[in-house]
């Protein structure tokens, strides 16, 4: 692969202090890189190259930002005023592979894959030898570095390959991305796995880390990885797996270990999950963003205020008046009818900036929705609607499993406009249209009077290319075919 993406460094010990774009989140001492030559030595150095491998993948190129904004901004459900150029070619289909916010996805995601591989053998090369406190914090140090690559595997194989099953379609024998469970070198030759491999790298690697988080237990701090957002991980790759069981399963299990058995379901309750540095105790994971660290204009908080992007009008219409969820939908002193500056909706901490505010990476009303659409699949409609129950009551007016739609086709579709209204902001929607093979309306324009530039677009087929620079390198990672015959044409 490139040299620029996993260079390493020789060691250098920092000290976290985030500034606007900086590159540094925890309060405590990492390694951004080692020589390859002398490894992770120490228990110790294993752990600082851990919290190392957390501010890469916290970086706003990556979980910081990108490769959340990109699940929904090219989607139906969000709209862009045009005002700033931000995301302009990703929103409007008219990006080439030298897009700047894809080069940077496959960058920082892969510098997060590799250095979680670099912990991860370190702590396999000490731990024989360790002590019984070593080794489990060499387990803790393991399975957050294993829960990590494996959801960095999983965005980098939705992004760049196909969805792995499409309304029931097997699309495994698809280019995925490069694999390996070694440490990259600079300039070494590789080749792209199968979506099939991918995902199976993605399920091994989550599986692992709740091995090694039973030997080492996890942190209480929900800003590292912890076990219920390794179980809600590998329910959402069980899900667009279409295994439904094991979605079940491990979406159970992640509202069990996090000792979750409600939701926010009334306007107050819901508008205080978003109050403030951490607010949300839905969340199982999220990132280390306060008023103090953050990525200022190039926080995710920014692109749903100042660059103009917002709730689409038909986004807007699935909330109804009585909808708890409305309470956070404000709108910035500059809106307008046709040039709309939204509020920050998640990131709208009351009396700060949505630079401060943080992304919840993992969260408890996911892991519903998830059993409620696997047990829809499997046919159990009244299964469903129980688990569907909890996220619906954030609408009021609906109080038990008898004001949610009877039939199957009906409760399907209130799941998906239900996933739309809950996971809005956090990255999913793209990923969602195109596994249901849904098609779609993107490139909303002329608000408030709602039109898209393109209609029923089969958006399943969309995949986004390969960085020009990554292939053009000349190490093995090779264009995906056509993937610019599947972009909407007028």
């Amino acid at each position: 692969m490139k040299k620029i993406l996993i260079h390493t460094l020789v060691a250098v010990a920092l000290t976290a202090g985030l500034s606007g774009c900086g590159d540094s989140f925890l309060d405590t001492k990492f390694y951004r890189g080692q020589d390859l030559s002398e490894g992770l030595t120490t228990v110790p150095v294993v752990s600082s190259a851990l919290n190392g491998t957390y501010d890469n993948f916290y970086n706003y190129r990556f979980a910081g930002n990108y490769a959340i904004a990109i699940g929904d901004i090219p989607t139906d459900v969000t709209y862009w005023n045009g005002v700033t150029g931000h995301w302009s070619a990703i929103y409007g289909y008219t990006y080439l592979d030298t897009e700047g916010y894809l080069a940077d996805i496959w960058e920082y995601g892969y510098k997060a894959i590799n250095q979680s591989t670099r912990v991860i053998v370190g702590a396999q090369a000490l731990y024989d030898k360790a002590s019984d406190d070593e080794k489990k914090e060499l387990d803790r140090d393991m399975a957050e570095a294993y829960t990590m690559r494996g959801y960095a595997r999983l965005m980098l194989t939705n992004i760049f390959s196909h969805q792995i099953k499409v309304n029931g379609t097997d699309f495994s024998d698809r280019p995925g991305i490069v694999i390996s469970d070694q440490v990259i070198l600079p300039e070494t030759q590789v080749a792209r796995s199968t979506v099939g491999e991918s995902y199976a790298a993605v399920v091994s690697d989550l599986k692992n880390a709740l091995a090694h988080f039973k030997s080492g237990g996890s942190r209480t701090e929900r800003v590292y990885w912890r076990i219920p957002a390794a179980h809600g991980v590998l329910a959402r790759a069980y899900l667009y797996m279409e295994n439904w069981d094991e979605a079940i399963t491990h979406a159970r299990a992640a509202l069990d270990s996090a000792k979750v058995t409600s939701l926010a379901d009334t306007p107050a309750a819901y508008r205080a999950l978003y109050a403030g540095e951490q607010s949300n105790n839905e969340s199982f994971f999220s990132l280390a963003i306060n008023a103090t660290k953050n990525f200022g204009a190039s926080s995710l908080g920014n692109v749903w205020s100042a660059y103009c992007f917002s709730p689409s009008p038909k986004l807007q219409r699935l909330y109804k008046e009585s909808d708890s969820r409305r309470s956070i939908m404000t709108w910035g002193a500059r809106n307008k009818p046709a040039t709309p500056y939204y509020g920050g909706g998640k990131f709208n901490l009351a009396g700060s900036s949505p630079y401060f505010a943080t992304n919840y990476i993992v969260n408890a009303p996911e892991m519903y929705l998830i059993q409620a659409e696997a047990l829809l699949q499997k046919g159990d409609l009244d299964g469903a609607r129980k688990a569907l129950l909890n996220v619906a009551r954030r609408d009021v007016s609906i109080k038990a499993v008898s004001d949610l739609p009877q039939t199957k086709d009906a409760l399907y579709s209130f799941i998906k406009d239900e996933r739309a209204r809950e996971l809005f902001q956090e990255g999913f929607r793209l990923w969602d249209l195109r596994r249901w093979d849904e098609q779609t309306e993107v490139y909303a324009i002329s608000a408030p009077n709602e039109k898209y530039t393109y209609t029923n677009y089969k958006i399943s087929d969309l995949v986004y290319p390969i960085p020009a620079d990554e292939v053009n390198a000349g190490f093995g990672v090779t264009q995906t075919p056509g993937w610019s015959d599947a972009l909407p044409k007028k």
